[in-house]
């Protein structure tokens, strides 16, 4: 099978899967924890060099204070709690985004579970947090016109966020949704874009296997026409 050295992850269907249950949106966040636990794991099973998720977005502190709250205090319980795991697993961990927006806790709890994973080399784990394409795209420039240099697609690129992950060959979407929802709008320009209805907190094992089954038989021809990647 041929596998992708990069796969990202749309996490979404949190708030419909606890709503169609009369339970509080919190409770499909807090669910879908579990099944973020799962894709780590198939995916450091696989192989796969590379995962990265879609776990805030900066436009999701517009949701209600409630619901932003209780997202910061579950992920500040999973740093805690699953830091140590990753390093057993020789997962390094990187949170990716503007982490200056965010409370003290939360920032020294990303300090030290990105220290307790930094010697880990079997896959990087990159978890995106106040974290969009846009911002991406422009704190790169940002850079670039700092250091004075001349802004070209190379150098862009260069000061684009996750640059030891290259670009995204898998972006997966989970709960029926079909945008990119101004995810890694540079890291995915050429990726694969698979879609699936699965809500986010019954994502398995199995869905995983069923969309790198999907990628396997992808043509991934980057300009090229189909007799010539097949003749190579």
């Amino acid at each position: 099978m041929a596998l992708p050295k990069h796969v990202a992850v749309i996490m979404d269907g949190n708030g419909r899967w606890a709503k169609a249950r009369f339970l509080p949106r919190t409770e499909g966040h807090r669910r879908g924890i579990q099944s973020l636990r799962t894709l780590v794991r198939c995916a450091r099973e696989k192989g796969i060099e590379h995962l990265t998720v879609f776990a805030f977005s900066s436009e999701n502190w517009r949701r209600p204070q409630e619901e932003v709250s209780a997202l910061m205090s579950y992920f500040v319980m999973a740093l805690q709690k699953e830091a140590i795991p990753l390093s057993e697993a020789d997962i390094q961990l990187h949170i990716v985004g503007d982490t200056q927006a965010m409370g003290e806790d939360l920032r020294a709890a990303i300090a030290r579970a990105e220290a307790t994973t930094m010697h880990c080399r079997s896959m990087t784990l990159n978890i995106c947090t106040n974290y969009g394409g846009r911002w991406d795209i422009v704190q790169a420039a940002r850079q670039i016109v700092d250091k004075g240099l001349a802004i070209d697609e190379q150098t862009l690129g260069e000061h684009m966020c996750m640059q030891w992950a290259g670009p995204v060959d898998l972006l997966i979407r989970t709960g029926g949704e079909k945008r990119m929802s101004n995810f890694l709008l540079w890291q995915a320009s050429y990726a694969e874009l698979y879609f699936t209805d699965v809500l986010w907190p019954e994502y398995a094992a199995e869905d995983f296997e069923a969309a790198l089954q999907w990628y396997d038989g992808r043509e991934r021809r980057f300009g090229r026409t189909g007799d010539q990647v097949r003749s190579v």
